[in-house]
């Protein structure tokens, strides 16, 4: 299926590994011009160069803190003025520390606030000025199945990405109009660095073992196995497409089936 994305223009944060790099690697795939951005300038130049090389594709690249405010800003607009203006925006940030509530501080609580709900703030409120003059935009926020089903032992992510959610769905009535679309992805537990800091700090406060942690995460889930970034990388693909033109304010999970609700 051509998606109708090709030479649009998408900037994914935190895209140097995981299931940023998934993403990047599924819109290049699609032939979109990329922006990408992460911490780590060693790994993030290492990533544009692999995608460049195997998808042909130009990708723009910049070290930054998706917290800093202003660092966000001058990307953005480093993207618009390198390529003309900025379709898509795929907003991402790793996970805040797995604890349980007892063990959380005031400054756990400001940090998850400012990496996983303002991170997205900053990059829509960025974005938007370029997608409502051009009547066309597409923005996906990666969240977690906690917004759908609170997770042992994530008492940060549960409750933060739920304002994201929130934050999409509004932000998908208020810009309808313009004909930009706003969806939730959210991942379950899928084969990612990530996935293993978690499984390290659960199996070290449990006594047990990393593997032992991730086999009973994978016992778990219907399919009976971990998901692969690249499944997720090709729904969010998907959403920024022109074939998704009606979908808008959703929350997809990409879990195996693990989230048990019927929503």
């Amino acid at each position: 299926m051509d998606l109708g994305i090709r030479d649009r223009v998408a900037l994914v944060e935190a895209s140097s590994r995981g299931l940023g790099k998934a993403v990047a690697e599924a819109l290049a795939a699609e032939g979109v011009r990329l922006a990408l951005c992460a911490r780590n300038e060693t790994v993030l130049a290492q990533t544009a160069r692999q995608i460049e090389d195997q998808w042909g594709v130009p990708v723009f690249h910049r070290a930054l803190d998706v917290t800093d405010a202003e660092a966000v800003k001058c990307f953005v607009a480093a993207t618009a003025e390198r390529y003309g203006s900025v379709d898509i925006g795929v907003a991402n940030a790793g996970g805040p520390p797995s604890k349980p509530f007892a063990s959380t501080t005031s400054e756990d609580w400001r940090g998850a606030f400012e990496l996983n709900f303002m991170s997205a703030v900053y990059l829509v409120r960025e974005l938007l000025p370029f997608m409502q003059r051009q009547k066309w935009g597409r923005i996906v926020a990666i969240t977690s199945i906690t917004v759908k089903q609170p997770t042992e032992g994530l008492i940060l992510s549960n409750a933060v990405r739920a304002g994201v959610a929130g934050l999409m769905k509004s932000l998908a009535n208020e810009y309808g109009r313009d004909n930009i679309l706003f969806n939730n992805v959210c991942p379950g537990f899928t084969a990612t660095g990530r996935l293993q800091e978690v499984a390290a700090s659960q199996a070290r406060a449990q006594g047990v073992t990393p593997a032992q942690i991730i086999a009973r995460w994978s016992a778990g889930v219907p399919l009976g196995r971990l998901g692969c970034p690249e499944e997720l990388g090709a729904l969010v693909a998907f959403l920024c497409s022109e074939r998704a033109g009606y979908i808008t304010g959703t929350s997809t999970a990409v879990d195996g089936g693990v989230v048990k609700g019927i929503y």
